[in-house]
């Protein structure tokens, strides 16, 4: 599967921004769908995963309760909706499918990931 991100921008700390990640081919529904982020000079984390159905999601704390993970299978598209944006989720996002079953502990893990889209850019000025 191709992944492709888009979304990003410059926005203002408190305003809401939502990504998109189209895939291609016609097994998207086979994918368990997480987004992941690095910022900076860090390392790149989870930040949210959804289930192939849709049904269950999980979120980091930091992002818990602002962030919402979805997914459309007709569309191939994953989305993350983010409001209440703060300075510190500034970072590039990536969008990564992992051909698993349903999600376990190990779809916080990058190493779980075999596909990646490219990246957008998400910056939020204080």
């Amino acid at each position: 599967v191709q992944l492709q991100a888009s979304g990003g921008g410059l926005v203002q700390a408190g305003d809401s921004l939502r990504l998109s990640c189209a895939a291609s081919g016609r097994t998207f529904s086979s994918y368990v769908m997480a987004w992941f982020r690095q910022a900076p000079g860090k390392e790149r984390e989870f930040v949210a995963v959804i289930s192939r159905n849709g049904a269950s999601t999980y979120y980091t704390d930091s992002v818990k309760g602002r962030f919402t993970i979805a997914r459309d299978n007709a569309k191939n598209t994953v989305y993350l909706q983010m409001n209440g944006l703060k300075p510190e989720d500034t970072a590039v996002y990536y969008c990564a499918a992992d051909r698993a079953p349903f999600i376990t502990k190990e779809s916080m893990r990058e190493s779980e990931y075999n596909y990646w889209g490219q990246g957008t850019q998400v910056t939020v000025s204080s």
